[in-house]
Order: structure tokens, then C-alpha cells, then sequence
């Protein structure tokens, strides 16, 4: 498996919510320049240029198969291929937004004041992550990964998105860095149809890579198997077929 803009727009309208929420808050002034780290197949970054229609937009992702079906999705943008944590761009922006991306990157002690580095005077960065690790959805990803033939493969897998931290934690970094900050954190609850299948079906697209990444086909197919039973026991179909998914989302905006 690898990175699958078809797998991740399955749940398109739900996984853009957040974003919209997020360039809410982000100051209404005069932006020349705007991009969109880890922008996945192009939704995050077509409601930034539809708030920003006069500035010039930039498309970042590590994914060759999300830039192309960004690419697609907004011929009219510039779209590369890039990894966060090494981009040096010479130019700064008037905007950064980043959303659903900074848990695949670690090190964020480094990486923030890097970022807030990159912007022009009174830039603002404008940030969403998961904040989702102690919900029963990765913890019965953690535990079908320690119980089952895939134990030894799989003991390292959960710690690609351990570079996560608190709103506390955030505020003071960037702080430290000159920023002015907004943080806060918001539990969604998406509606999915079709069950405890569904919610496997959103994390294939996002945090169950790394889990499924490594195993061949039979393994792979045992492993969703059972944690779809697990979460059967702890999300409960609803009469319509749908079942609800709590999310908590981490975000922070900061200008300087």
C-alpha cells in the first residue's frame, strides 16, 4: 500500500470540515503568496484559493499520487512534490497552512519555528492536526497489532505519528518563536455509513498505513478483519447503518 488520493477523498467532505473551520480564523488581509503543506489530492488547498483569489498559491506534497490528482484537480495551481521537513524555500509567505499533516512529521520542536522562519512580515501559519492517539480507534489499532502473527513487524508501527503534542505545548513553542497564537481543539463527530467498516475504511487512507503497509495480502486481510470486530464492540451501529466517529482535532494560529 502507499499514499491513495482515491482512498483518502472516500471521505472527502468529512476530512475537509476541519479546514474550513481552520481558515476561518485565519486574519482577513492582504495576501500575496499562500501554501499549502501536505496538500493531499487538492480539497485543502482549493478552499485556501477560493479565500485567497488574488494570491499566488503553492501545493506541497511527499506523495507523487496525491500531487497528480491535485494536479488534476486545479490545473490553474502550482503543485511539487516535496517532504516538509527539508523544504527551504527562498521566497516567504503571507500564509502556511498546514492541515492534517504535521503528525507524519517529527521533530516539531524544529520544524515550527522553521515554518514560522518562512513567513513574510505579519504572516500568519495556520495548523490542524489529529489529536487522536487515546481514542478507542487507535488504541484498538495499537492492541490487533501487539496480538496477532504480525507482532514482531508491526512493534514500531504506531510510532510514525508519535510526534504529536498538547495545545500547552504548541502555544509556548511558538510563542518562543515571536509568534502571536490562537490554539484550540475540537471534537468532530463524523457520521459514516456503513458501520464499523467504514471507520476501517477512513484510517486506510491515513493512520492505518503504517500497520498495513508492512504486511503481505493474507496478513493485511486478517488484520482489518479483526479490528473491525474490536470496533464493532465499542462503535455501535446506529439504526440508519451509520456509525458515529469522535475526533478530536488539535489547531493553532499563528501570526507574527
Amino acid at each position: 500500500m502507499s499514499w491513495s488520493a482515491a482512498q483518502y477523498t472516500k471521505f472527502e467532505d468529512e476530512r475537509t470540515r476541519p479546514v474550513r473551520d481552520l481558515l476561518a480564523q485565519v486574519p482577513n488581509v492582504d495576501v500575496g503568496s499562500a501554501v499549502d503543506i501536505g496538500c493531499g489530492p487538492g480539497n485543502s488547498t482549493e478552499l485556501l484559493a477560493t479565500r485567497f483569489p488574488n494570491a499566488k498559491i503553492l501545493g506541497l506534497d511527499s506523495s507523487a499520487n496525491m500531487i497528480e490528482a491535485a494536479r488534476k484537480r486545479l490545473p490553474h495551481l502550482e503543485f511539487q512534490v516535496a517532504d516538509i521537513a527539508s523544504w527551504r524555500p527562498e521566497e516567504k509567505f503571507d500564509v502556511i497552512l498546514g492541515n492534517a499533516v504535521l503528525q507524519w512529521v517529527p521533530d516539531h520542536a524544529t520544524l515550527l519555528p522553521a515554518l514560522v522562519d518562512k513567513l513574510a512580515p505579519d504572516g500568519t501559519l495556520a495548523i490542524q492536526v489529529p489529536d487522536n492517539l487515546d481514542e478507542p480507534a487507535h488504541r484498538l489499532m495499537r492492541e490487533t497489532a501487539a496480538s496477532g502473527p504480525w507482532a514482531a513487524k508491526l512493534q514500531n508501527a504506531g510510532r510514525a505519528m508519535d510526534s504529536r503534542h498538547n495545545c500547552e505545548w504548541y502555544f509556548r513553542t511558538l510563542r518562543a518563536a515571536g509568534a502571536t497564537v490562537d490554539v484550540w481543539r475540537t471534537i468532530y463527530h463524523h457520521p459514516l455509513a456503513g458501520g464499523p467498516g467504514a471507520i476501517v475504511e477512513w484510517f486506510k487512507g491515513t493512520a492505518l498505513r503504517p500497520f498495513l503497509d508492512p504486511l503481505d495480502e493474507q496478513n493485511r486481510t486478517a488484520f482489518v478483519a479483526r479490528y473491525e470486530a474490536a470496533l464493532a464492540g465499542v462503535y455501535p451501529t446506529l439504526p440508519d447503518g451509520t456509525v458515529l466517529l469522535p475526533f478530536p482535532r488539535l489547531f493553532f494560529v499563528a501570526s507574527c
